[in-house]
């Protein structure tokens, strides 16, 4: 399937803002990789804002002690632990969630994909020893919408009592009986570790926050997106349907690659950095700059995914030892270490999802954008199973 034309112009630009913009692979790869480049965007601007006695969770620190707290938790990462320890989670609640969708004939992917992300981000952080309705707190602390909290207005007072409200309710529901647990014993989970490292029950509730936004609202998303191609495309669908499941992951990898569920990734330069320019001439971005990495340009990156870089084709040939997902999941120290998480859950869900008989998307998903990270939000995508497929009694 093309989905158009090819991205032009030159890889790395300044906008009338300031801001630079980076559509090149090799380009992007090289701003997430330099030590002269820090986090940008995401709220960082807030954090910084915090006392500097307040450890700051691991997305928004740089340098040595970043590199560190990675090295020690990449353990609960690797392809080997998330297939030895996640995949029987992702099973178990993957063949719930059909079950339900046979018994009531419909259900809504959104709501189906987002119990199973909770339920696998849990296992892997330890938020194993919640109170009921985690699924409600969570939804209540991921909105469809955000508003901007602040003190000069009404508007920004909400919000900004809905943010420490749902924030208190997280911490009360979910981290702090997770956290008395492990204290009392220790488990070979995230919030295990933490607690190992002298974290604040705070900062816990901040690393786990953020993992949650990782691996749960990206992973709804993507699940959503991936099935909307596979539903809308026959050729696709059969391919997917007769696969086995490395071909299965080749699929959603490219499937992923173009539609990257963070469309923008922030940098902010802490000396100069040169770049390729246009005709190979260098660009220098001086620093204190911000630079961002446009995810749905530098994925289509002709030099480096090849011919017709729009059009899906599981399996092609990407150069200089890029993954089938592109740049998707970030590079460099900041880059997401879920991926081998994300595409099995995805594929776990969707591969029963498709084994159903007479399975068929009822309603296609509304679509709406948060401009802020390039982000897409999918829902109200229905999907229906035949009467016969339901269980009898």
């Amino acid at each position: 399937m093309e989905r158009g034309g090819a991205a032009a112009g030159c890889p790395v630009v300044r906008g009338d803002d300031g801001v630079w913009e980076v559509r090149g692979y090799d380009e992007a790869r090289a701003v997430l990789r330099s030590t002269a480049t820090v986090q940008a965007g995401l709220g960082i601007e807030t954090v910084e804002k915090l006392p500097p006695s307040i450890r700051r969770p691991v997305l928004y620190r740089d340098g040595p002690e970043h590199r560190e707290h990675r090295r020690q938790t990449a353990r609960f990462f690797t392809p080997r632990r998330v297939d030895e320890h996640y995949r029987e989670v992702m099973v178990r609640v993957a063949e719930a969630r059909l079950d339900r969708l046979r018994a009531d004939g419909r259900a809504r992917l959104s709501e189906l994909s987002f119990d199973l992300a909770i339920e696998v981000a849990c296992a892997v952080i330890g938020l194993t020893d919640s109170r009921p309705g985690i699924k409600k707190r969570l939804e209540s602390f991921f909105p469809e919408r955000f508003g901007r909290p602040g003190l000069t207005s009404l508007h920004g007072v909400y919000w900004m009592a809905r943010l420490n409200t749902n924030w208190l309710r997280v911490y009360l529901g979910d981290v702090r009986p997770a956290v008395r647990a492990r204290r009392r014993a220790r488990r070979d989970d995230l919030i295990s570790h933490l607690i190992d490292e002298g974290c604040s029950s705070g900062e816990i509730l901040g690393e786990c926050l953020t993992f949650a936004a990782a691996g749960m609202v990206t992973t709804r998303e993507f699940i959503s997106a991936a099935a909307w191609h596979l539903f809308s495309e026959a050729e696709l669908l059969a391919r997917y349907r007769a696969a086995d499941e490395p071909e299965r992951l080749a699929v959603l990898g490219e499937i992923l690659r173009l539609e990257p569920v963070v469309g923008r990734l922030s940098r902010r330069t802490t000396a100069p950095l040169d770049l390729p320019g246009a005709g190979g001439e260098p660009v220098t971005v001086p620093a204190g700059e911000q630079i961002d990495i446009l995810l749905d340009h530098t994925n289509v990156d002709e030099r480096t995914v090849g011919s017709r870089p729009r059009c899906l084709r599981p399996g092609r040939d990407m150069a200089d030892g890029a993954g089938a997902p592109g740049l998707s999941f970030g590079d460099g120290p900041h880059k997401c270490p879920g991926l081998h998480i994300a595409l099995l859950e995805t594929d776990v869900f969707l591969s029963r999802l498709f084994a159903l008989p007479g399975v068929r998307m009822a309603a296609p998903p509304t679509i709406g954008f948060i401009d802020g990270i390039g982000s897409y939000e999918l829902r109200h995508c229905v999907v229906e199973v035949d009467a016969d497929t339901r269980p009898v009694g």
